[in-house]
């Protein structure tokens, strides 16, 4: 069922590709502006830099100060942020359609002039923020370092994805002005952007806003392509077990899977819904309602472009439930879809969740734009919103199981459990385990070994 979503394209001539898609059901106009720049562009001892500048982008630009971004918008109506992720960095904003010049005229001046107001005092500030906010998000909320344990065993070390988008402390720390600078000037110019438009505006007038507000900044060099993360399946169990005060045990279990954009990463993230999407998933259907070992659980596939992607499985025990029968229910149920695939219902079920989670996506102005962005940016095809439901549809029941054997298999994974140290028995060496995990990663745990973002 091919969907009609309008989709007119211009590329300025400083290589700012521009998406506009026309609706005029509201008065509202959404302003999404994605750059090819996260975590894994960025090298060894810089690492951080893309989070850093999703803070540092509302500081202040040549024309705007420090704080005005937010209230300028804010009081036109708007709402508005931004987020960071392994393979890109967007900002974006919804906002009645007369101030779409406002949204515009903003976005431009941080993309051109940022480095106007860059120095070191509001550095340290958001150097500050961010330390404050993996303090909050990371370290001190269970269960919160568990996918920065997690990429370090799936991936080998110096790989794009085996760090966070919060980076090292110790790279923020040890950055100059310089070296963020550099960073900006790198990245951040309009032929490595995609802007997208949409809502209650002509083709015609979005082109020329556009071309008005950002036409005149200039294109930066190439940037240096990020390194190959292609990668195939994990081979082995690598482990990290952590002892300390969480509300319940919990279990997670990383998969590497295909590259985004490859059918093989749609069947094997329909793999992943079968059993872990939603209430008609195998897991809760098992773990949670029949054998009520487990409180919830869930999981699913995280697309990513750099060579390689990855999906997670994840259970909370139930109290007084020892989480080993959590994690052999998971291996059990792993090794059971690989062996004997899914049904042709199964494959409906969780073909038609997709499909109504993509229109609901697609429902506002807002979503539209997003993704318009995403494909448009990672892809070179914005079109693609139109065609991802028959791409997901025509995945078959034989392509889920193989995918399964291949990438989702109990003997290739990566897991970190959280104990309590009154369910942990003898294990009271869980934390010291975990301080040494990332030293050894990479080295399938011994059988007698003891057994999220931004």
């Amino acid at each position: 069922m091919p969907l009609t979503y309008p989709l007119a394209e211009q590329t300025l001539d400083n290589g700012l590709r521009v998406v506009v898609s026309s609706d005029r059901a509201v008065p509202i106009v959404a302003v999404n502006l994605w750059y090819d720049v996260g975590s894994r562009h960025e090298p060894p001892g810089l690492t951080g830099f893309a989070h850093l500048f999703e803070h540092l982008m509302f500081q202040g630009s040549r024309n705007v100060e420090s704080g005005q971004h937010f209230s300028l918008l804010e009081n036109a109506g708007a709402s508005l942020n931004a987020s960071t992720f392994f393979d890109r960095t967007n900002y974006f904003e919804s906002l009645p359609s007369g101030g779409l010049d406002l949204a515009l005229w903003l976005e431009a001046d941080r993309m051109g002039y940022l480095l106007d107001a860059v120095n070191q005092e509001n550095l340290d500030n958001q150097r500050d923020v961010v330390k404050e906010e993996k303090r909050q998000s990371y370290d001190n909320r269970p269960y919160g370092d568990s996918y920065e344990r997690l990429v370090r065993l799936a991936f080998p070390d110096g790989h794009p994805y085996a760090h966070m988008t919060i980076g090292s402390m110790e790279d923020l720390n040890a950055a100059s002005l310089e070296d963020v600078q550099a960073f900006f000037r790198r990245h951040y110019g309009p032929n490595n952007a995609v802007l997208t438009i949409v809502g209650d505006v002509s083709e015609e007038d979005a082109f020329d806003a556009a071309k008005r507000y950002f036409g005149q900044l200039p294109a930066i060099p190439q940037p240096p392509a990020a390194p190959d993360g292609t990668v195939g399946p994990i081979e082995g169990v690598f482990r990290d077990d952590v002892v300390e005060d969480v509300p319940s045990d919990l279990i997670t279990m990383m998969f590497r899977l295909p590259v985004d954009g490859s059918q093989e990463l749609d069947a094997a993230a329909l793999a992943l819904d079968v059993l872990a999407g939603g209430q008609s998933g195998r897991l809760n259907r098992r773990l949670v309602r029949d054998e009520q070992i487990a409180q919830s659980v869930s999981g699913g596939a995280l697309p990513l472009i750099g060579g390689v992607s990855f999906g997670t499985l994840t259970g909370i025990a139930s109290d007084g439930i020892d989480l080993q029968k959590v994690e052999d229910a998971l291996v059990e149920e792993v090794e059971k879809l690989a062996e004997g695939g899914i049904t042709a219902d199964e494959l409906l079920t969780v073909q038609a969740q997709a499909e109504r989670d993509w229109l609901e996506q697609l429902a506002t102005c807002a979503g539209r734009a997003d993704e318009i962005s995403h494909h448009a940016l990672l892809f070179g095809d914005a079109n693609r919103i139109n065609t991802r439901i028959d791409q997901i549809r025509a995945v078959t029941t034989e392509q889920v199981q193989a995918a399964a054997q291949q990438w989702i298999r109990a003997a290739g994974r990566a897991q970190v459990t959280y104990r309590r140290p009154e369910t942990a028995g003898q294990e009271t060496a869980g934390d010291q385990a975990s301080a040494e995990a990332p030293e050894t990663a990479g080295v399938p745990a011994s059988a007698g070994e003891a057994g999220e973002q931004e």
